[in-house]
């Protein structure tokens, strides 16, 4: 493997100042499979303050001193570099009580979680791989290192990680190790919201979720409890072939690779299985299940503690996804007037992905959907009146003619639904004169 330039300075400078060192981890990995790393760390048998007097006159940030990691910027790109470490026992799976520096890459290694994340190299490129990563790697396999056990009930999050690596790889996950994780997925309750939900954001956006999704439904649902009732839930409807969890996964993976499309097709029918009614022909229904799902999904997002853009958008698509679709221009008009173009578009991606993911018979509301989202995109390019801001007559007009308060902002959306809608023109006399209808 051909390591960039300043990555090779990072490892020689650490050698020739008399340290081992090796890039380690995920960005082995990524370059053994011939995909580009994001981030690149290193693992020296350096302390961090003989690695900060290594990298003398470099930006040097002492990023996670506590656990031996400090980060160094060489030409504008930042290295991470920790010290050979092991830990000392997860008292409360989430960190490790102690960290103790060691003199052997091997061990520092045996601390990762998944064998193909327990590979190192040489500055030259040779892969150093002491617990078979290379081997799972071409066999597409996802493998803990040493004890499956033990390394998820180290560090509970490592459960998610290992199904966020199947959504993103595809890889099948060995037995034991699949095992191992339903067995401790219970262990997730331990790990903060924050670190649970920046799993999930990277899992969501896999391009193998559906994988991910129904072969390990049931450990996400320790992280994401509102999903557990979905798995395996009979719909008894004809407008569906699949269960609830199914059809989520299927609806998900069908969607464009939007984080809060993808969020939002993940919650979209958690309420379903608390509104269920059967009628008297045998068939299911849920009745406001749309919001009954917002609620729910507006207490996961804070449970998550997603940033407060996020908790909106997913709540509100979630809240709409059940909305009656009519492919006309001027349902495409009220919605860029109401929500504008950029939320209208999610919608409506959002509902053709639920209706892709239903029964073949009753797929026509996903045409509709797709049929809608063409007419926004011919209304943007011209560009009409959509706004208040876009309206030729504003509050000053009305002002002057008499009006107070409240009576000039419903007198103004009057007239831009007016427009929207085709009734009358966007000119100043056109509008006045709907004042004396």
């Amino acid at each position: 493997m051909k390591l960039p330039e300043f990555v090779i300075y990072a490892v020689k400078r650490l050698e020739e100042s008399g340290f081992e060192a090796y890039p380690v981890g995920g960005c082995v990995r990524d370059m053994a499979r011939g995909a580009e790393p994001k981030d690149w760390d290193v693992a020296t048998s350096a302390l961090p303050k003989q690695v900060e007097e290594v990298f003398a006159g470099h930006r040097v940030a002492e990023t996670g001193i506590k656990h031996g990691t400090v980060t160094v910027i060489i030409d504008g790109e930042p290295i991470e570099i920790t010290t050979f470490r092991t830990e000392g026992e997860y008292l409360d799976h989430r960190r490790p009580s102690r960290v103790e520096f060691v003199s052997s890459l091997t061990e520092d290694l045996r601390r990762r979680d998944l064998t193909v994340n327990a590979m190192a190299c040489t500055a030259e490129g040779r892969i150093i791989d002491p617990f078979g990563g290379l081997e799972d790697m071409k066999n597409h396999l996802l493998r803990a290192v040493g004890s499956p056990e033990e390394r998820f009930s180290e560090d509970a999050l490592r459960v998610m990680r290992a199904v966020r690596f199947q959504s993103v790889l595809g890889w099948q996950i060995e037995e034991r190790t699949m095992a191992a994780m339903r067995k401790c997925g219970g262990l997730l309750k331990c790990i903060s919201g924050e670190r649970i939900f920046a799993e999930l954001k990277k899992l969501v956006m896999g391009d193998h979720v559906l994988t991910a999704l129904t072969c390990c439904g049931d450990i996400l649902a320790a992280a994401v409890p509102e999903i557990e009732a979905t798995i395996g839930f009979d719909q008894r409807n004809r407008h569906h072939i699949y269960d609830v969890w199914q059809h989520t996964a299927r609806a998900l993976a069908l969607s464009e690779r939007d984080l809060y499309i993808r969020l939002a097709l993940l919650f979209h029918d958690v309420g379903k299985p608390k509104s269920f009614t059967v009628d008297q022909n045998g068939e299911g229904h849920f009745y406001a299940h749309a919001k009954l799902s917002a609620e729910m999904t507006e207490n996961a997002m804070e449970r998550l503690r997603a940033d407060r853009r996020a908790r909106e958008e997913v709540v509100w698509l979630v809240a709409m996804h059940d909305w009656s679709v009519t492919p006309t221009e001027r349902t495409a008009a009220k919605m860029a007037s109401k929500w504008g173009f950029e939320r209208s578009r999610r919608l409506l991606k959002v509902k053709a992905a639920d209706n892709a993911a239903q029964s073949p018979k009753y797929r026509q509301r996903g045409k509709d959907a797709e049929a809608l989202l063409k007419m926004l995109d011919e209304l943007e390019k011209k560009a009409g009146c959509l706004t208040l801001r876009d309206l030729a007559v504003k509050g000053g007009d009305l002002l002057a003619l008499g009006m107070r308060g409240a009576e000039i902002g419903e007198s103004l959306d009057m007239m831009l639904r007016a427009v929207v809608e085709g009734r009358a023109a966007n000119s100043r006399e056109a509008l006045l004169s709907l004042l004396d209808g």
